[in-house]
């Protein structure tokens, strides 16, 4: 059904893991994906759904307003390292001027935009990494 995204709260299976504040909610299948992974992914030592709020300026409205990322992650690599990231999930049409094949699409970007220097600035200050994943970072055999 167009229009018609998958949304509701994930039931964690793996509560020891999560550390956010309020139960997980999802707003498409893509983030209920990522949910997934984070849940069940053994290198994920802790996760988060929408648990930092970052002020920015919306560049459409000139209001300041506040962009709340998808997810939080901690991890430990191969060398067992942790690393902290705050992860966000978006079609790749609202990446860039470059993909977005309609008018909504272009505004959706430069509102993302804003939101997304925002986090790296806030990212940069507290020493952690901001990654934007989309449709072909979370699924493979989907064309780019």
């Amino acid at each position: 059904m167009a229009g018609k995204y998958a949304q509701g709260v994930y039931t964690v299976k793996n509560p020891e893991k999560y550390v956010g504040k309020k139960a997980p909610y999802c707003r498409s299948s893509w983030e209920t994906t990522f949910a997934s992974f984070c849940d069940n992914n053994p290198a994920i030592v802790n996760w988060a759904s929408e648990a930092i709020q970052i002020p920015y300026r919306n560049p459409v409205s000139g209001k300041q307003t506040v962009y709340v990322p998808d997810f939080l992650i901690v991890y430990t690599d191969a060398k067992q390292k942790l690393h902290t990231e705050l992860i966000e999930i978006k079609p790749l049409k609202e990446t860039t001027m470059e993909n977005a094949k309609s008018l909504r699409d272009k505004y959706s970007v430069a509102i993302n935009m804003a939101k997304w220097e925002a986090a790296k600035n806030w990212c940069k200050a507290n020493r952690i990494f901001f990654r934007i994943l989309t449709e072909h970072d979370l699924y493979r055999n989907t064309k780019r």
